[in-house]
């Protein structure tokens, strides 16, 4: 089992990275999201040039806000600066889309985007289409290494959907899931990842990668998790979750997943919002404040057992973490990676080195 440290990509959290790569952390990450956070890539270069051994990415790049060259060439950059070390995580664009009110990028245009970029990061011409032009690229000046080409930047998507799942195991290197999945559901969704290749014509290989984003809190008998020091280590987690749930809620046009025992905190926090009286156009102005990265003080009420069980959050006593991570890998899991607030991180990063990495190592 392999272990990632996510950050909150604020522009100086490149040292958190590096004390990340001290801890035996094996990958680092930082999200891309251009209305909450810095520029992602310019967190990974400031990592890059400071580390020498932690594998660095994107967690995840948002396909809806910038063009699939763009993509490429920036994150191959990043490969330039620290060759081998260099990974794409990608997904179609939960909250970077929707806290703009506008959605994720779609299965197709997402599918055909990763097969631009797959191309362009192996050396290739590839044909490009933009405002209903199709036209064949590649990069330019390859010789004069102004960007990294070996070896190739694995691309690791971000994918639960049934038809992204496909589109991880036909273009992707290794998939990433979003919360501790039912051991279950993993099993299955690998399943589907496979199913995905072999339609394409592809084996996996031995090594694709499957990780899962996640959070960490160890707790002592008799903590709660409405304890205020444990609400500040998984507060914001708790509340990403429930902004998910208010955004998927409106497109499917029904509230049917969110689990029976969380429903009462789900109905509590439908009020909450409705009462604050803002406009639907409005709404997605306020829903995601602080995600990931603080639970505003108003919310903090929702941090329940119910909530936390449903973000599915590594919360609870050190030695039950332990065996859940070892059923994980069993599942097929390869890599855990953490996201804490952001006042916390480097206390929640170190402490689960020394808590819970070593029983892995």
């Amino acid at each position: 089992m392999q272990f990632g440290a996510m950050v909150n990509t604020k522009i100086d959290e490149w040292q958190t990275l590096k004390l990340a790569e001290e801890l035996g952390y094996d990958s680092g990450w930082a999200p891309d999201s251009q209305m909450i956070w810095s520029d992602c890539y310019a967190v990974l270069a400031l990592a890059a040039a400071n580390t020498s051994r932690i594998r660095l990415g994107t967690g995840v790049a948002i396909p809806g806000t910038r063009l699939a060259p763009v993509t490429a060439h920036s994150i191959a950059s990043i490969n330039r600066l620290a060759p081998g070390r260099a990974f794409l995580g990608i997904g179609t664009g939960h909250t970077a889309m929707r806290i703009m009110g506008h959605p994720p990028m779609k299965p197709a245009a997402f599918r055909d985007y990763l097969r631009t970029v797959r191309g362009l990061l192996h050396g290739e011409e590839v044909a490009f289409t933009h405002d209903g032009v199709t036209r064949p690229i590649r990069f330019q000046n390859r010789e004069m290494g102004f960007i990294g080409f070996e070896p190739p930047v694995p691309i690791h998507v971000a994918a639960n959907g049934p038809r992204a799942l496909e589109i991880a195991g036909e273009l992707g290197d290794g998939r990433i899931c979003a919360g501790a999945e039912p051991l279950g559901v993993m099993a299955r969704n690998l399943d589907r990842v496979k199913a995905g290749a072999a339609k394409a014509g592809r084996s996996l290989p031995e090594d694709f990668h499957a990780s899962t984003l996640t959070f960490y809190c160890a707790m002592k008998p008799g903590e709660k998790v409405s304890d205020p020091h444990i609400v500040e280590e998984i507060g914001a987690q708790v509340g990403a979750t429930l902004h998910y749930w208010w955004e998927h809620a409106r497109i499917v046009g029904h509230d049917g997943f969110v689990p029976d025992y969380a429903r009462d905190d789900w109905e509590l926090y439908n009020r909450f919002l409705k009462d604050l009286g803002i406009p639907d156009d409005r709404m997605h102005l306020r829903v995601h404040q602080g995600y990931c990265s603080y639970l505003p003080e108003a919310e903090h009420r929702f941090v329940t057992p119910a909530t936390v069980q449903a973000t599915g959050g590594l919360v609870g006593e050190p030695d039950l973490i332990v065996e859940r991570i070892r059923a994980m890998e069993a599942a097929g899991c390869r890599e855990i990676v953490l996201l804490p607030p952001k006042a916390v991180d480097r206390r929640n990063f170190r402490r689960f080195a020394e808590e819970i990495m070593p029983k892995f190592r």
